[in-house]
């Protein structure tokens, strides 16, 4: 075997690893009666809005209270979450050096009366289960719990998100103390909440979930992160494909300066790895450049090894089938948007729902 071989089993192997050890939010259950509130910061959100407060009245365990936040909608969030029977307020004008989701969550939290804080996205998806096992976890261990949703998908050009996904959760170390959150779904006590600044401290941040996780971490409370495969979903951006590379474009731009580099330089191995392959197979059947041997067979080879190992590690991350044996087409796309990215961070804004945010 040649040293370009051994390389790519190596980067291959190296993507068994970083894909398998993903830790699902175990099933705890909550201790005692905690008094709970639950905080939904919802712009322009009538679409997905109802999904997640019927899924809401479905709870095993009951909160104290849900709370929608309004943040200036156009559309009929507000009357959809009134019509649902939970408590809605709207989000004060936006004051100057803080961001949509930061500002409405900060109000939110002053207006609820819950012990312990939960905050999810309107888009997310939660079993009846979720909420329990999410408080139980929070008891465990304390400090800040967050959890990342398993992507479903519904419409062919979601399936190009597969890499943003697989890679966010590659890059970054997971479970009980791993020191990242992730925004859609997290969980701390009032009291924990309150002693690292609240989201007064994170005012400005667009991905507010990486610097909350700093700030608990640099008041010595713990910060545990999970996957929410068989407990928590969502729908990202069905808003079409537009959405979609905006919505991964500001996540690259404005989180590119937080991520372990220990960790990314093992994922950017394995992406060499499956860049080579996704390459390698076209160039020998169309007579392009290729290093190392350009016969079919050995490219064919490592092609359906990258297209198994999808397979396999996405079936917990997100509803991604056909995609992964065509991956050349999402390893275009990731590359795309990475390049536009790196323009936003050079131009220092980002503009999200009608917003324009600083990257720097």
């Amino acid at each position: 075997m040649g040293v370009v071989a051994v390389s790519l089993v190596v980067r291959w192997v190296l993507g068994w690893f970083l894909g398998l050890r993903l830790p699902v939010l175990p099933a705890l259950e909550p201790q005692g009666t905690p008094r709970v509130s639950v905080l939904i910061p919802a712009r322009n959100e009538a679409a997905t809005l109802p999904h997640l407060l019927q899924a809401l009245a479905a709870q095993s365990f009951r909160p104290l209270e849900v709370i929608v936040i309004d943040d200036h909608s156009s559309d009929g969030t507000a009357a959809i979450a009134a019509a649902a029977g939970v408590r809605v307020m709207t989000a004060g004008p936006l004051p100057q050096g803080w961001c949509g989701k930061t500002w409405a969550l900060h109000q939110g939290v002053r207006a609820s009366h819950g012990d312990v804080l939960v905050f999810l996205d309107a888009d997310t998806e939660p079993q009846p289960a979720f909420l329990g096992q999410l408080l139980g976890a929070q008891q465990q261990w304390g400090g800040l719990v967050s959890v990342q949703p398993y992507h479903r998908t519904e419409q062919p050009y979601e399936q190009l998100s597969v890499l943003f996904n697989l890679v966010g959760l590659m890059a970054v170390p997971l479970g009980p103390g791993a020191g990242v959150a992730f925004g859609p779904a997290m969980a701390t006590s009032r009291l924990h909440y309150e002693q690292i600044g609240g989201h007064a401290a994170v005012a400005g941040k667009v991905v507010e979930d990486w610097f909350l996780a700093h700030r608990y971490e640099q008041a010595g409370l713990p910060v545990s992160a999970f996957i929410g495969d068989g407990v928590l979903a969502y729908r990202m951006y069905p808003g079409g494909l537009g959405d979609l590379v905006i919505g991964f474009d500001k996540n690259f731009a404005t989180a590119a300066g937080e991520v372990r580099w220990p960790w990314m330089l093992a994922v950017l191995l394995w992406l060499s790895g499956l860049f080579w392959a996704a390459w390698c197979l076209p160039a020998a059947l169309l007579g392009w450049p290729i290093v190392g041997d350009p016969a079919l067979g050995p490219n064919l080879v490592l092609y359906g090894a990258y297209a198994l190992q999808l397979i396999v590690i996405t079936r917990r991350v997100g509803s991604f089938g056909w995609i992964n044996l065509l991956f050349p087409i999402p390893v275009l796309f990731f590359l795309v948007v990475f390049v536009l990215a790196i323009l936003n961070l050079e131009r220092g804004t980002v503009t999200w729902k009608e917003r324009r945010f600083k990257t720097r």
